[in-house]
């Protein structure tokens, strides 16, 4: 079983895309290899099910964060290597045939493949001394490939003279032959150990933790402190969620933070269940089946509406909910695009609603305070803000939750202090 999102969610989030700025794989795309960018692009596409398997993964990550190893190999000498062990083998006559032609015709077949044996060979010298100094159940296969007697000639090869043709046709078919399937599997060892430096360097430069994968029935979400990875200096703010509170409601002015709060969850939620390093403290979680956001909902190309958009977005939510799957919703401001009364409505509905899926996670932000308000007399609700502080007239933002629903109400102090009014009136 694997956690989805949609793409209305990744793009929320700014989930994926190895080139895409500010993207969170972006952010962890470090790595050296082209192999290792392909290994990060699949871990961002699936992330896992499993409290077992994502624990474990964790732990391959905490390991590599500790020992902070350095990555032995560079982009080069490996897409070599790795060029040559997946070209088909020649036979032991068309490498004669190839060193043969390269003298009389020029031919650099030969050279080529002499190329890539060399820098092959030295990429298992120096995989065998790296692997010797990782104790890890990751690397044990790699290490009965490069014990093979078949390969005991490896590590002599810079202390013998220059291979004839026919010892180097011979040598080179095994590798590119008789070994083909042993030697594609260290190259995904390389690749996969390059991902593990990259990544775990990076929780390293940014102070990252990791999280804890829980079974389903735990039916709970929380960390001590929660920050988005993306905000230099950002303020670190404690979340719970249950089965018995199991709704966050969020209120706040707008610039207080609630966006990027709920950002921040979906986020670290995501790297979770990934068995990356997230950017919060003490992360413990339920496996969840998925993950679902309502942030940038925007007109749609069929001409739909910003509201009816809004309004399929919630039905597609709904539907996933009542089929029983276990998701983190994240809606911020529902129902922007009709009139306050008919938000205030429907978002009490839907709100109220959904609450009621106790093996699900909700985080629902609004302006409309009023809602909250009538929430209050169910028990399955946490009611928070993010406060503005007011310093004569110009609002600050500690972007410390704060227990409660907010009363703020800074937008026409916001239109004063730019002088708008004013400068109408003086035309």
């Amino acid at each position: 079983m694997t956690f989805t999102a949609d793409r209305q969610t990744t793009e929320d989030l700014n989930l994926l895309g190895r080139f895409k700025p500010g993207s969170i794989q972006s952010m962890f795309g470090k790595v050296v290899t082209a192999g290792a960018e392909r290994v990060l692009d699949a871990m961002f596409a699936r992330p896992l099910g499993n409290a077992a398997a994502i624990n474990e993964r964790s732990a391959v990550f905490r390991y590599f964060q500790q020992r902070e190893l350095s990555f032995p190999f560079d982009r080069e000498s490996i897409g070599l290597a790795e060029d040559y062990l997946r070209t088909p083998a020649s036979s032991v006559v068309d490498i004669l045939r190839f060193k043969l032609t390269a003298a009389v015709l020029k031919d650099e077949r030969y050279d080529r493949l002499v190329e890539g044996f060399k820098t092959t060979v030295d990429m298992l010298t120096k995989l065998d001394r790296f692997l010797a100094s990782i104790d890890l159940e990751l690397v044990q296969a790699g290490r009965g490939v490069l014990s093979d007697k078949r390969l005991a000639w490896v590590a002599e090869m810079h202390t013998q003279p220059p291979l004839t043709g026919l010892a180097f046709a011979r040598l080179d078919r095994r590798l590119r032959g008789v070994l083909r399937e042993q030697m594609l599997a260290l190259l995904d060892l390389i690749h996969q150990l390059d991902v593990y430096i990259a990544v775990s360097g990076v929780a390293r430069e940014r102070d990252l933790s990791y999280a804890e994968a829980l079974g389903a029935e735990r039916n709970l979400l929380s960390a001590s402190a929660l920050w988005h990875p993306g905000v230099k200096k950002a303020v670190p703010n404690p979340v719970s969620l249950d089965g018995q509170t199991n709704t966050i409601f969020l209120t706040g002015a707008n610039m207080a933070g609630k966006s990027t709060l709920m950002k921040a969850l979906g986020i670290a939620v995501y790297l979770a269940h990934m068995g990356f390093p997230v950017a919060a403290r003490d992360l413990r979680f339920s496996v969840l089946d998925g993950l679902y956001s309502s942030i940038n909902v925007a007109d749609n190309l069929q001409g739909y509406s910003h509201f009816y958009s809004e309004v399929m977005r919630v039905k597609a939510v709904a539907q996933e909910v009542a089929d029983g799957r276990r998701l983190l919703v994240i809606f911020d401001e529902l129902f922007k695009g009709t009139n306050v009364k008919d938000a205030s409505d429907a978002t009490l509905a839907v709100t109220t609603a959904f609450s009621h899926y106790r093996d699900c996670f909700f985080v629902i932000s609004t302006h409309i305070v009023e809602v909250g308000e009538a929430l209050e007399s169910l028990g399955n609700f946490r009611f928070l803000y993010l406060p503005t502080v007011m310093e004569g007239r110009v609002p600050r933002y500690p972007y410390a939750l704060e227990t409660g629903i907010s009363a703020d109400r800074q937008g026409m102090t916001l239109i004063e202090n730019e002088g708008i009014l004013a400068l109408l009136e003086a035309t």
